[in-house]
């Protein structure tokens, strides 16, 4: 018997916030493991803005991690909904196992590859701004890679767990986690005075926590029997599963190519800065671009949790051929998104003050405030569209739409995210980073909704149909 029948009858709205915000709790703390180590660090003042900038250099490597972990299990929650809607358990088990595998291979390889390649990577990522900020940056980075298969397991599980009809365990998985990096960071930062390798290692305690919890599920599933074989690569499924989940990678992705692109672009553009060219304020920008991105973080966490939470329903639904719902779920999650968006922009242009001085910037000079308050109002004045795009992408990819999802996620994500970080510095200098998310998400607020009225008029046109054939 399918357990997730109720799927096809509950109520939607009921059924969205009971899928969505999990997932968006689940988001936030998996965002908050990066964005608490900040906070501590930057009001610890023997790390101050040196171990800010660090941190933000190392952020986009963690994000690398991240966007491999989601791609694989956002994909197979997708692909596993939609069998279970269609009663494929078998498909559903195969998806699951390989899923597993394919995390710890991919775990292992990348957690190698950062230990073997560490000052390289580091450099690359705009971290050879002075000695100190190198010094910190390299501390930090080696016990966050040596966390990142339990971090890696713990994050690709998640969506798998709540496609099985647990989004309260998936959610609790994580909470655990980022409850004890909140607890351990303060006492390894401030009275044990462990520095950089402190917080890194508060937050590898957590990830380990969340996921031995995801394994026990891994063995007490609900809806799929998993059996030795299901652990065999199939490759053409995994290729449909990397598909499916190929949105989730490029929302994560395209921040490690922006914060790279930001980071070098912020180094060598506040080198002719009057101000930032100085040595001892030339880690402003990075660290200042970082914590912002951490905002931006907070609340595109929110906004994929809203249209991530609900790819269990809509695949579900779309599988079993009810489209009626699958297009009252569209309108809740582009309605949820708006909301979100708007609300975080009047924040972030009300109250930026307050917001940086959660980092620390009581505690830094004239120029860090005065360069953190624009770039917090200008970086993110279009949040809503920003929020709206992400479910937009989202949603298409529960529909099993993967080449329309993955092609609008590439132009806001790769073409129009680094293209443009790279593209207007040129023109505008240090300001011209503080442009390219407004105008990116502009670009592709529009496109996007082209792409949603023709879906629409696509599932409009299958509900017709339905009508018609069982009149």
């Amino acid at each position: 018997m399918n357990k997730n029948n109720y799927l096809e009858t509950e109520n939607l709205t009921k059924l969205m916030l009971r899928y969505a915000l999990p997932c968006i709790i689940s988001l936030l703390v998996g965002a908050l493991y990066n964005i608490v180590d900040q906070i501590f660090i930057a009001n610890a003042s023997y790390l101050g803005s040196y171990g800010n900038a660090a941190n933000s250099v190392v952020f986009p490597l963690t994000i690398v991690a991240l966007a491999i972990a989601t791609m694989v299990g956002d994909g197979a929650c997708a692909f596993i909904s939609l069998s279970l809607g269609a009663n494929k358990k078998d498909d559903a088990a195969q998806a699951l196992g390989v899923s597993v595998v394919t995390t710890l291979v991919a775990s292992i390889l990348i957690t190698l590859i950062y230990l073997l390649f560490s000052e390289e990577i580091i450099l690359l990522f705009g971290g050879g701004i002075n000695e100190e900020t190198f010094t910190m940056a390299k501390e930090y980075f080696f016990w966050i890679s040596v966390g990142i298969p339990f971090y890696m397991f713990g994050q690709a599980m998640n969506p798998i767990i709540r496609a099985d009809g647990s989004p309260k365990f998936a959610m609790f998985t994580l909470i655990l986690g980022s409850l004890l990096n909140v607890i351990l960071d303060p006492l390894f930062i401030y009275p044990l005075k462990l520095g950089m390798a402190g917080a890194a290692i508060a937050t590898i305690l957590g990830q380990i926590a969340a996921a031995l919890l995801a394994l026990y599920y891994l063995f007490n599933m609900q809806s799929i029997l998993l059996r030795r074989e299901s652990f065999r690569i199939d490759f053409a499924l995994l290729k449909r599963i990397l598909m499916l989940g190929m949105t989730s990678f490029l929302s994560q992705i395209s921040l490690v190519f922006s914060m790279a692109a930001v980071n070098n672009m912020a180094r060598q553009y506040g080198a002719l800065d009057p101000i930032f060219g100085i040595e001892q304020y030339a880690q402003i920008p990075t660290a200042v671009i970082g914590i912002v991105m951490k905002f931006f973080q907070i609340i595109i966490s929110i906004a994929i949790g809203i249209s991530a939470g609900c790819i269990p329903l809509v695949s579900y639904n779309m599988g079993a051929g009810n489209k009626e719902r699958v297009k009252g779920l569209l309108k809740r999650i582009l309605i949820g998104e708006f909301v979100i968006g708007l609300g975080a922009t009047l924040i972030f242009e009300l109250f930026p003050l307050q917001l940086i001085n959660i980092f620390g910037a009581a505690n830094e000079s004239k120029y860090y405030t005065d360069f953190a308050l624009k770039c917090i109002r200008l970086f993110l004045c279009m949040t809503s569209l920003a929020c709206i795009n992400k479910g937009t992408f989202i949603y298409l990819q529960a529909l099993g739409k993967a080449w329309s999802s993955t092609l609008l996620s590439l132009l806001r994500e790769i073409i129009l995210g680094v293209g443009l970080t790279l593209l207007l510095p040129y023109f505008f200098g240090l300001d011209g980073l503080l442009y390219f998310m407004a105008i990116a998400d502009i670009i592709t607020f529009i496109i996007s909704i082209i792409v949603i009225k023709l879906c629409i008029k696509s599932l409009n046109k299958e509900v017709e149909d339905q009508k018609l054939k069982f009149a």
